[in-house]
Order: C-alpha cells, then sequence, then structure tokens
C-alpha cells in the first residue's frame, strides 16, 4: 500500500515540476531579455520537461502524456 502512495507522491511532484517548467518557458518569451538568452532560456525548460516526462512515462506508461496535456491546460487556463 505504501508504494502506491509513493508512485502517487511522485506522480504528483512530476506534474508540479513540468508546470512549472512550463510556466517558466511561458515567462521566458515575454520577459525581458531578447536573442539567444532568451531562446537558451526556453529551450533549457523544454529540455527539462523531455526529462520529467521520461521519469513520468517510467511510472505510469504511455498515459504520462496525457496526464502532462490535462495539467498544461489547467496552467493555460
Amino acid at each position: 500500500m505504501l508504494e502506491a502512495y509513493e508512485q502517487r507522491s511522485e506522480v504528483a511532484r512530476l506534474l508540479s515540476q513540468i508546470s512549472s517548467e512550463y510556466e517558466a518557458a511561458q515567462r521566458g518569451l515575454t520577459g525581458l531579455s531578447y536573442g539567444m538568452s532568451q531562446h537558451d532560456f526556453i529551450t533549457a525548460r523544454m529540455e527539462n520537461m523531455g526529462q520529467l516526462h521520461t521519469q513520468l512515462q517510467s511510472i505510469v506508461g504511455d498515459v504520462a502524456i496525457a496526464m502532462i496535456a490535462d495539467r498544461l491546460n489547467t496552467v493555460h487556463s
């Protein structure tokens, strides 16, 4: 039973981190920096999201991308 709780907790943590990375990337689009530094910042956030997606997918399988899409839809709204 504890293992299931730990998995849910890890899933929640990963989804929260993905949301944070997404929000940071969104802010990077409208931030004061321009050019290459802005591009590098956004690229780093997207790469982090990719790594977090891989971790999430190892826990929940192919449903990971749907979970991320649902989470990001709530962030974006």
